[in-house]
């Protein structure tokens, strides 16, 4: 901020000054550096700005995050416009553009431009650093402006950081934003708000208004870009997304610290050790001191990632990972945003082809767009699968459908192991149990204590073996955190008889690096986790499994030797 400031200064001073020096003078040359960095930071952002079109439904503005076209909006721009849209650059080109999902409270949705694969993307800031004072611009479409497909640039100063705005009478609640009073009017909405070295640092979306009409009174806010971030690799699974809540609300007491005033004894919160009258001390990675900071820091996630948590308790602190649980239900989220996302037709076709008003598709758009329940382009949800599961090295032979291991326990002692389509058996540190893949499988979580050992292991082999198709029902989650929210993994999740399992895969090489299986909702799952792989007869197969329930390590097995077979007599030569 004080770097602000001063920059803000010698502007003043060498504005007022040259109203006195002779015409001839040569302005300052930090004023002559800092107008050129300002003219370039304008330029390069520019570039990346997109101007949305949708015909009598309006429109708005948006900004490019990749090269292959992916880019961010508001969901209030994006809603109006259906499935397809128009969108130009400055480069002067139009390009068709197809929704990809929906982030309905957060106000957020992502589109993806076609056309091309060298899209000139922004440069992602870092709004966390945001300071009050920073210089900022916006770029956008007020009014609709762009006819020429050229841009509109405000240039501003960041006003307030952390503005939380309930929600008015929508879905949509605004948390952690930027204040600006650089000139944002209706049609900015999903435009970028960049620093002064042109990186993105919030997506434009509220202002506020004379009471007299729509126009800017110096007073707009941006979504924090850290938030969108967030939530981008759940928007790129095509869904509608639902944001966090940790079953658990605060309030100031007398001494203005933040307090637990209930909370859920169905909540993780609650499971992991918080509890009515503690402390609320830090949230995620953001210190909590008052009620509005909670809210900020807890509405920058989405539902199902686990965050820490800080709370005092006697004067100890503690500190726990929870699971976020949904804000709504599947139900009722999709209930109250009915109109966005139109089920599929009976015959499998677009709601848009029967509709006589309807802005032309062309074909090769149409097969970008899915329609499925809970969705709001279920084909994005297929293309993430698909490259998730393309990118596991897991080996192909699925003839091999018994598998034994040997191997010790975190205490030496002896565990074995045996895999197969119908059974699991186990025999860890001398003792025995086995399950049969048959009737209800929720109920089978042995061994004792371990949340479902032997039926984890099976929906393991049973997705590597049966594939994305035979396993049940596998979709594509999104990106999410396990220990450390500052890393991400691609998520896949699937059902299979009333078993919930998550497998994380890690981005940078494909390999699976965990796996989450839930037999009940608002249960601890049983966690594996998979360490130093090594081939066995062409399948690649962890030498170490860390098993976790909840907040604790249930056993380590290691020195994993696999023997693969079939299960499948041999035909006689």
């Amino acid at each position: 901020m004080m770097r602000s400031i001063a920059y803000f200064t010698l502007c003043f001073a060498a504005a007022f000054l040259g109203t006195f020096a002779s015409l001839d003078a040569a302005p300052p040359q930090e004023v002559l550096d800092a107008e050129n960095a300002r003219i370039a930071a304008v330029e390069k952002a520019t570039r990346s700005a997109v101007c949305v079109f949708a015909g009598a439904a309006g429109g708005g503005s948006g900004v490019l995050i990749s090269s292959d076209g992916y880019a961010v909006t508001n969901y209030h721009v994006a809603d109006p416009a259906g499935s397809f849209m128009k969108c130009s650059l400055s480069d002067g080109q139009l390009y068709d553009a197809v929704i990809v999902g929906i982030d309905p409270v957060g106000d957020v949705a992502l589109i993806k431009l076609q056309g091309r694969d060298d899209f000139p993307a922004a440069e992602i800031g870092d709004s966390d650093k945001v300071e009050v004072g920073d210089w900022c611009f916006a770029i956008g479409n007020p009014f609709l402006l762009a006819t020429d497909m050229q841009p509109t640039v405000t240039w501003g100063m960041v006003s307030g950081v952390g503005r939380y705005q309930y929600p008015s009478g929508t879905l949509i609640e605004y948390t952690d934003c930027i204040q600006t009073d650089a000139s944002i009017n209706p049609g900015n909405s999903g435009g970028p708000l960049f620093n002064r070295d042109g990186q993105v640092i919030g997506i434009n979306g509220r202002i506020s208004i004379e009471k007299r009409g729509r126009v800017n009174v110096g007073v707009g806010y941006a979504i924090s870009m850290n938030q969108v971030m967030n939530f981008l690799g759940y928007l790129k699974s095509g869904r509608v997304v639902d944001h966090a809540t940790l079953g658990a609300t605060v309030s100031t007491d007398s001494e203005g610290e933040v307090i637990v005033t209930n909370i859920l004894d169905t909540s993780d919160a609650y499971r992991r050790g918080l509890r009515y009258g503690d402390e609320l001390v830090s949230f995620g990675s953001k210190p909590v001191t008052t009620v509005n900071g909670f809210k900020n820091a807890l509405g920058i996630y989405p539902r199902g990632w686990r965050v820490p948590v800080g709370f005092f308790r006697g004067g100890e602190r503690h500190d726990i990972i929870v699971r976020l649980a949904g804000v709504h239900s599947r139900e009722e989220l999709l209930a109250k945003i009915q109109k966005s996302v139109a089920p599929p037709s009976p015959d499998g076709s677009h709601p848009e082809d029967h509709d006589e008003e309807a802005k032309p598709v062309s074909d090769e758009l149409k097969k970008l767009f899915k329609a499925r329940s809970g969705y709001a382009n279920y084909h994005f949800n297929l293309e993430q699968r698909d490259r998730t599961w393309q990118a596991w090295k897991r080996g192909d032979d699925s003839s091999l459908d018994v598998w034994k291991v040997a191997g010790q326990l975190a205490d030496g002692d002896a565990a074995q192991i045996e895999l197969s389509p119908l059974k699991v058996t186990a025999s860890v540190a001398g003792r025995d149990s086995t399950i049969e893949i048959e009737g209800d499988l929720t109920s089978k979580l042995e061994p004792a204590g371990s949340g479902g050992l032997l039926l984890a292991l099976h929906a393991w082999q049973r997705l590597q073996l049966q594939g994305l198709e035979k396993f049940g029902e596998v979709s594509y989650l999104g990106t999410a955190p396990l220990d450390s929210i500052d890393e991400r993994f691609d998520v896949l999740i699937g059902l299979y008889d009333a078993i919930e399992t998550r497998f994380y895969f890690a981005p940078q090489t494909g390999d699976l690096i965990a796996m989450e299986m839930f037999p009940e909702a608002d249960s601890d799952p049983c966690e594996l986790r998979f360490q130093e792989y090594d081939d066995f007869e062409g399948v690649r197969l962890p030498t170490k499994i860390i098993i976790r329930r909840g907040d604790q390590i249930y056993n380590i097995l290691h020195g994993l030797k696999w023997t693969l077979s079939s299960s499948e007599p041999k035909d006689a030569a």
